[in-house]
Parts: C-alpha cells; structure tokens; sequence
C-alpha cells in the first residue's frame, strides 16, 4: 500500500474512533504540502467539521495525533487552520522507492481480456496532397492519447479514415492525365504524396486561368466558376467513378496506391501506426443504407425534393442533411457509415475522435444521429478536440505557397538538432550512424514535446528554433537529462555499485523526487480523464527539474558514504525509468547518450 492510500485509510479509521463516523475515501482529501510550511502531504479536514462539531483547528489536532500514534507512514504533524500537514516518515519514503524500483511500469495500469475498448481516430488525410503541418499536430495527439488510454488500462484500437474519393481526389486524377505525361513516383524522384499533390496544385492553376478567361470574355464570376471547362470534366470524372467505370476506377486505385506508399514513409518516420484503416469509398454506402434504414424507422425525414434530413430541433439544433436530392452522401452520412463498419469490427466501448475545432458542430450533431440510430456509445463518444497550429510568419512555406508540408518539417527538426548539437559539442566522440540516430531521436522529441506539451485545445505557434533547447521546457532538455542518469549508471556499474538494502538517511531533495516519482499515477490517470497529453509533458518537466536541482546539490559518484551512494543510485535509476516511460506515452525516445 503507497503512502497515500496508508494515510488515507488511517484517516477514516481517525474519523471512526475519534468522532464515531465512517467516511467514505473520497471525502479524505490529500495534497502537497504547501513549500512555506513543514510537512509533505496534507490532510484538508475542513469536510469532517460537522462530524467532529468542533473548530478547524482541534479537529486537525485530534486527527493529527491519531495519525501519529496509528499510522507507521506519519513520524508528525502541525495544524494551519482546517489543514493537516503531515511529515512523512523516512522508512515510509524508503519503503515506497523499493516499490517503485521494483516495478518496471510503476503508475501504468495493464488491460486485460475484460478491460473497456477504446477505439481512437486519428490522422483522416486526403489522397489529393501530402500530410501538413495540421496532420503533425493530429497524429502526434491521436497517437499519445491511445498510450495514455492504454497506461490506464484501457484495450486500444487505433484507426484512420482515408478520404480518398469525392470532387478534389477527381481533381488531382485529371489534371495527372491531362499534365502528367505518365509521370510516377519513380520516374520523378518525388514521394507519391507529393506527386499527387502537385497536379492538385496544377488543377488549381489551371482551372483559375479558364475562370479568369470566361470572366474577361464577360461571364459573371459564379458562372465561370461552375461552366469552366475543367471543373465540368472533374464532375463527369466523379460521375463515372460513382458508377465504377473501370478505367476512371483503374486510374484511382494507381494514384491513390502511389499517395499511400508516401504516406506510410510520413508515418514511419514520425512513429505512429494503425491498427485499422478505413477507406470513405467503402463506408459511404453503408452510411446511406443506414440512413434509409432511419428513414424507414421515422427517424429521418424526406423533403419534396427528395433529401433527406435529421430534425434536430428538439435538441436546440436545426435541420442537418444526410443525403442531397440526386442521393448522394455527405461527410456526416460517410461518418456514420464508418461508424457502422467499426461496431461491426469491434465491440467499442468507447469512440474517441481526434479532430479539430472546427468540426465542433458536426460531432456534436454525429453524437445524436449515432444514439438515434442505436449505437450504446453514440451519446458519450468523445470529440477530442484541438486548436490550429501554425509557424512564426514567412518560415517553410510548401510548395503549395500556403501549407507546411510534414516531411519537410521533420527534416528540418532532425537537421537543426544535428547542427545545434554539433554547436554545443555533444557528438565529439560518436561514429557519424551514431549522430545521425541521436539527431533523429532529439530533433523528432523537440517537434513532439513542443506540440504536445501546449493544451491541444489552444491555438499555437510552434517555433522550430525555440523546440530545439538543451534549458528551458523541451524534449531535448529531458532527453539530455534521461542521458546523463544513464551515463551516471553505466559508470558505477563499473564501479561496482552494490543492490543491498536501503537504510540510508534521506535528505529533503531526495524525499521530493521519491514524492515527485510516486505522483507520476496520479498524472496518467488525471490525463486519461482529460484526454490531456500536456498533463504528461510537464509532468515530465517537473521531473526532470527536481532532478536536475539534486544532482546541482549532491553528488552520486563520488559519495563516500556508500549507502546514502547506493539510494541516489536507485533514485536516479527510477527517475530514468519513470521520463523514459512518461516520454513514451508522448510517443518520444530518450537516448541512452548525447
């Protein structure tokens, strides 16, 4: 039992004896004793007062006492008002760094055949252009947040839904047979998303010259719009594929094979995966059948024009389209046809969708439509919402002119970090594939923890130059941290430090970071609650700062007394354990050196 759940428990048994009450454990409340005064933990008695029927203070003084006479984990305590400040005892403080020495995922939560399924969405490109700078934001997210899911004991399924068909897919396929002169991925050099993306681009070039010419010609720029002759050849290119003309069919299944090799290679170097992709080509008929379904049930309504809509006014909400009057479907009628398909796949306790904050609305209406429609999890599913991310102005812009381009943005993470270490001379004794590695790993943890570490609600600007900082709140500040615990470990395994058991006396700083180390659950958990991989990032700063404040104060190596020797040693240890650990659920690597 950790020392919190100790205190907890002897504080129900104070509250029973002294005052002839059970309580139950949620009204024990424990926090960290505030620096100013004396103690580690403290206990807010104010919720016993009605039982107790006496003043703030003689209450604590009571429990106090209690605490101290019954509870092993207590060595004393003074009373400020309603709160109860408790100095813990070294044994105790010993006691719980055998714990977590002893367990390798101490404050992670293992699943089992029984545990909820959670199933999180994440990434949704489109096969018409490279994954951007928006994506980076969304996959990092989505994919730390199915680590935290899974460190609180939840099953995780991880999946994508591709957009790979409607009018912009038909643009990119056109402007490829009318420009393209069978161009591939191999014959230019470029990766397949890229390549796609450029013809996207050149559609968009284009089909604004015919426009331009039909306005000078004396059209009205809306008609231009909708009569210029690419856009029309786009629509008739749709039309056939919705009607599976096998050449139209052929030549996006080429294309769209090309986008996903490109993808993939996006996807590996920026470490997340999928357990399940998804494909809107293959969902959005099931979400029309599903919708005539509702139709037929008198969910849905059908209007003179033949659409279908959802009433949703009785939820203080208005009319939402679910099929337009010719019967073809719309993104939520896609949404639910995917929906579908995945409670087919998996029986999903829980549907967690990462996606921006301007879809707030359409979750908000999909959450309805999906318990009309009889999914158990449609009314609790999870809408994990996030801000824009955006660079300082007039740096990397893409080849579009408008977007940074994902690829380009990890390359420049990985060569910044290369430079700036070679600056600060940490690759002086390392092979070139070694630099090359631990330039890898700190470049793509400074891209990572600088976009995890901001509230994924906000809005932010990410800074390619402040992410890359060996001081300050940044992955490479911890990595470095992580680095030199090991290089510390490695050099008093030749030392020949011994495992014998931990009796030292414990100074206030080495209290702190055993402290700091046993709160590392109660952050997993506040952040599965939250959906929150912020909540882990400073955790994780946190940390590292009370370690990096230690190792300023006391030395480890050349302690000469060698228990106190050995306790920093399993201190340290831990510490590495718990950033390495804490690091992966961000989805970043710590080097063993740098």
């Amino acid at each position: 039992m950790n020392i919190e759940s100790q205190i907890i428990t002897s504080a129900q048994e104070a509250v029973s004896s002294l005052y002839g009450q059970q309580v139950p454990e949620k009204m024990v409340q424990l926090q960290k004793t505030r620096s100013e005064f004396e103690g580690n933990l403290t206990l807010v008695v104010f919720p016993f007062l009605k039982i107790s029927k006496k003043n703030p203070e003689q209450t604590a003084q009571e429990i106090g006492q209690y605490l101290a006479d019954h509870c092993e984990a207590v060595a004393g305590f003074n009373a400020v008002k309603g709160f109860l400040n408790l100095v813990i005892a070294p044994a105790a403080w010993l006691a719980l760094l055998n714990d977590i020495n002893a367990n390798e995922h101490y404050g992670e939560r293992q699943a089992n055949e029984n545990s909820p399924l959670v199933m999180i969405e994440y990434s949704s490109p489109n096969t018409n252009k490279p994954l951007h700078l928006g994506h980076v934001r969304n996959n990092l997210l989505g994919w730390s947040l199915a680590q935290i899911m899974q460190a609180n004991g939840n099953r995780v399924v991880k999946t994508n839904i591709v957009n790979d068909r409607g009018i912009h897919i038909c643009k990119s396929m056109l402007a490829w047979l009318k420009y393209g002169n069978g161009e591939t991925p191999e014959t230019s050099g470029k990766k397949g998303d890229h390549l796609i993306g450029d013809y996207y681009v050149a559609f968009d070039k284009h089909y604004r010259e015919e426009v331009k010419q039909l306005v000078e010609s004396g059209m009205d720029e809306e008609q231009a719009k909708q009569e210029a002759p690419l856009i029309k050849e786009a629509h008739e290119m749709l039309v056939k594929w919705e009607n599976n003309d096998p050449e139209v069919r052929a030549l996006w299944q080429k294309m769209n094979n090309w986008v996903y090799a490109g993808f993939d290679e996006t996807y590996k170097k920026m470490g997340v995966s999928f357990d399940k992709i998804y494909y809107e080509s293959q969902t959005y008929l099931k979400g029309k059948a599903k919708v005539e379904e509702g139709l037929a049930k008198g969910l849905f309504e059908r209007h003179a024009d033949n659409s279908v809509w959802a009433d949703l006014t009785n939820e203080g909400l208005d009319q939402k389209l679910l099929l337009r009057s010719d019967g073809t479907s719309v993104y939520m009628t896609q949404d639910i046809g995917t929906a579908e398909m995945r409670f087919q796949d998996y029986p999903i306790d829980k549907m967690i969708y990462v996606v921006g904050n301007e879809q707030n609305y359409h979750f908000q209406v999909l959450s309805i439509l999906l318990d009309r429609l009889g999914f158990k999890w449609g009314k609790e599913l999870v809408h994990f919402s996030y801000g824009m991310v955006e660079l300082p102005n007039g740096k990397m812009k893409s080849r579009e002119g408008t977007v940074v381009d994902a690829d380009d943005l990890m390359a420049l993470m990985v060569s910044d970090a290369k430079k700036t270490s070679e600056e600060l001379g940490k690759f002086d004794d390392m092979s070139e594939d070694e630099r090359n590695e631990i330039a890898r790993i700190v470049g793509m943890g400074a891209l990572k923890y600088f976009i995890l570490k901001v509230d994924a609600r906000k809005n932010m600007l990410f800074n390619p130059e402040e992410s890359i900082d060996f001081n300050g709140n940044t992955g490479p500040f911890i990595q470095y941290t992580y680095a030199r615990i090991r290089s510390i470990l490695r050099k008093a395994g030749e030392q020949g430090a011994s495992e014998a058991p931990l009796t030292a006396v414990l100074s206030d700083k080495e209290t702190e970071l055993i402290q700091k180390m046993s709160e590392y659950g109660a952050a997993v958990e506040q952040a599965g609650k939250d959906y929150s991989p912020s909540g882990i990032a400073n955790y994780c700063y946190e940390l590292t700062k009370v370690f990096n404040q230690f190792y300023h104060d006391y030395s480890i190596l050349n302690e000469a007394d060698e228990q106190k020797k050995l306790v920093r040693l399993v201190i340290a240890r831990n510490v590495a354990k718990v950033i390495r650990n804490g690091m992966a659920l961000l989805g970043i690597e710590v080097p063993e050196r740098m």
